[in-house]
């Protein structure tokens, strides 16, 4: 039987309000459970990988009924630290961008920003895993969930377990005094496979991008600074051995989309998908990356491995929630579909 995938990160609940503020006169608001990670690990639960969940809520009643709802769709939550008194909460109006003025954060002091060193006990939580996973998110929630990010990939690392990160950057949760470029520099030396894009990458990392690569709109130029950026990524970080940059330009409503893979060896990009009809894109990256995770766990070919996690990604597009609800063939149909 194959080992485990850990996904560690906050779990949050996403609630939704209207525009037009219609929700105050129906007394209906709108929610989802997500956050990075657990979307992470919700794909992989529903493409069968084996997968495992860690992360801290209070102990409630409220948590008990999540903890059911994540056992049920085959997710492992015995890493689960009960400690802290609150669940992280963001607001976002429905159809904008996670990088959009309408998303505002109530995350301060959660169960999760109030983890400490040695109050998860890694060498158990970490038992009979292959892979841990966790994003930049984390470390932006407090200083001491940084400690635990840094405690955790260095506890994986002693044990040979593969660890990836997702270099998502959001710049309002980046409050407690230090930068990403402090935080993550610390972080990357245990990391084996990135994902991010050259923009992340320039703020977490300190890459530099090109000025003004914007208004060239040119696929060529950014594919270029993709290469140079994973270059950049692996002679830093001599344990990384894989970085996918992703792209995603448009309006609310048109999209245009396509990645890149550098494994070492070599430097890909996938096909370019397009739509006038996105439903959300709330959890399209971390659909992206699990879809990375799930080709290099199973030890696909390069190639199959971007296509697949572009495939995911996009797909993930049209599907109102957090998370996807694409099983594998749906993915694969989308391929050769396209």
């Amino acid at each position: 039987m194959k080992k485990n995938i850990l996904c560690f990160g906050e779990l949050l609940l996403r609630i939704t309000p209207d525009s037009n503020g219609e929700w105050l006169v129906n007394n209906s608001l709108p929610f989802f459970v997500g956050g990075a990670e657990l979307n992470v690990a919700t794909a992989l639960a529903l493409w069968q990988l084996p997968v495992q969940y860690c992360t801290a809520l209070p102990d409630n009643y409220l948590s008990k009924q999540l903890l059911n709802h994540l056992q049920q769709k085959h997710i492992g939550t015995d890493a689960v630290s009960l400690s802290g008194e609150r669940i992280g909460l963001y607001y976002l109006a429905q159809g904008q961008d996670l990088k959009h003025d309408a998303l505002i954060y109530d995350r301060s002091h959660s169960s999760f920003a109030e983890l400490k060193p040695r109050m998860i006990d890694w060498d158990e939580a970490l038992n009979n895993v292959s892979w841990l996973h966790f994003s930049a998110i984390s470390p932006a929630v407090s200083q001491s969930a940084a400690d635990v990010c840094l405690e955790a990939v260095k506890a994986a690392s002693r044990k040979g377990i593969t660890v990836s990160v997702d270099l998502n950057y959001r710049a309002k949760l980046w409050k407690y005094g230090k930068t990403a470029c402090e935080v993550m520099e610390q972080l990357l030396p245990y990391c084996n496979v990135v994902m991010g894009n050259i923009w992340a990458a320039e703020a977490m990392l300190g890459i530099e991008v090109v000025p003004d690569i914007h208004e060239s709109g040119q696929k060529s130029i950014y594919l270029k600074e993709a290469l140079k950026t994973s270059e950049e990524i692996v002679k830093r970080y001599p344990n990384c051995h894989t970085v996918a940059n992703t792209f995603r330009f448009g309006s609310d409503k048109q999209i245009e989309y396509y990645t890149a893979l550098f494994t070492g060896l070599e430097f890909i990009s996938s096909k370019q998908y397009t739509s006038n009809q996105i439903v959300d894109k709330v959890g399209s990256g971390d659909c992206y990356m699990a879809g990375l995770i799930y080709g290099l766990y199973n030890d696909w070919a390069p190639r199959q491995v971007l296509e697949f996690a572009t495939a995911a990604a996009f797909t993930k597009l049209f599907v109102a929630s957090d998370t996807t609800n694409k099983i594998v063939n749906d993915i694969q149909n989308a391929i050769s579909n396209d």
